[in-house]
């Protein structure tokens, strides 16, 4: 318990020293942003900071990095240096950069700000590096979800349509269309604040359990700082790759911004606070089990 107090912990410091020290160096001024400049009322709308936070924090704590927290608690405790330090040092600089670089390119793809720093060759790679991630992203916020909710329609005691992965995957992916192609305010800027707020609420009961369960026991880092996964599989880089740490989905987020000043309570702060959802579900006491979702 001591360990899982002392990240949760490491992360608040560091939102607010190494996150202030991030953000000095980029510099927010307090220039127009795309959105209030833009403001075409499909791509950049002007949202408040309440729901881009909730929205921001449903993107990173969404399907990818559940999953590899899951995973990464095949290695144990070790896992929670990883979190915590890669959150601070990498996941949360990564999110405020790549999203401030984007707001200072009237909301621009990474690809196109590649480009624009490093060339016409390096963008065109960085394009095709984007698609196949994206085929890939796609496929798995795809099928898991609709994985997820047949396991759930087939304990509920339904069957026919309701469970089948297609039926699903169908309804997913004309989900997918609609939220690109209208305003982001119309589905996702309604949507995913209702399931953010549920993600925290839902985040507070696991913590209400922790503490108030005495069944439940957390291992320390230091008692168990070794190699626990059942297959062996080496901590370096196996759990690095497994474990994610940022999000890379703020390509919404520059567009809706109302100012700079909201950058770094957005980006920084929903991914720190992303973290101690991440590291709840590596506090399981006993290393576990968990299939691919695809």
């Amino acid at each position: 318990m001591i360990s899982f107090l002392l990240c949760l912990a490491l992360l608040i410091i560091g939102y607010f020293v190494y996150g202030k020290i991030v953000d000095n160096t980029f510099g927010p001024d307090d220039r127009e942003t795309p959105a209030v400049r833009i403001n075409d009322g499909v791509d950049y709308v002007v949202m408040p900071q309440w729901k881009l936070f909730l929205v921001q924090l449903l993107n990173i704590a969404g399907l990818g990095p559940i999953f590899g927290a899951l995973q990464g608690a095949l290695w144990g405790p070790v896992v929670f240096l990883w979190i915590t330090f890669g959150t601070i040092f990498a996941g949360g600089v990564h999110d405020y950069f790549s999203g401030m670089m984007s707001e200072r390119n009237e909301g621009a793809s990474i690809a196109e700000v590649t480009g624009k720093y490093l060339g016409p060759v390096m963008q065109n790679i960085m394009r095709v590096f984007s698609v196949v991630l994206l085929i890939m992203v796609g496929t798995v916020f795809a099928v898991g979800p609709a994985g997820l909710i047949v396991t759930l329609c087939k304990n509920g005691g339904l069957s026919g349509m309701l469970t089948t992965t297609l039926f699903w995957l169908i309804i997913i992916l004309v989900y997918y269309f609609i939220a690109t192609f209208i305003s982001i305010d119309a589905i996702i800027g309604k949507i995913y604040p209702l399931f953010g707020i549920c993600l925290i609420i839902m985040a507070v009961g696991v913590i209400f359990g922790i503490f108030t369960n005495p069944a439940y026991t957390i291992p320390e880092i230091w008692a168990n700082f070794s190699n626990m996964h059942p297959s062996n599989t080496p901590i370096w880089s196996f759990m690095f790759i497994t474990v994610a740490l940022s999000c890379r989905q703020v390509a919404q987020s520059p567009r809706v911004f109302k100012s700079w000043c909201m950058a770094r309570s957005t980006f920084s702060a929903s991914c720190r606070m992303a973290q101690p959802l991440v590291v709840q579900l590596c506090s399981h006491p006993q290393p576990m089990q968990v299939s691919e979702p695809v």
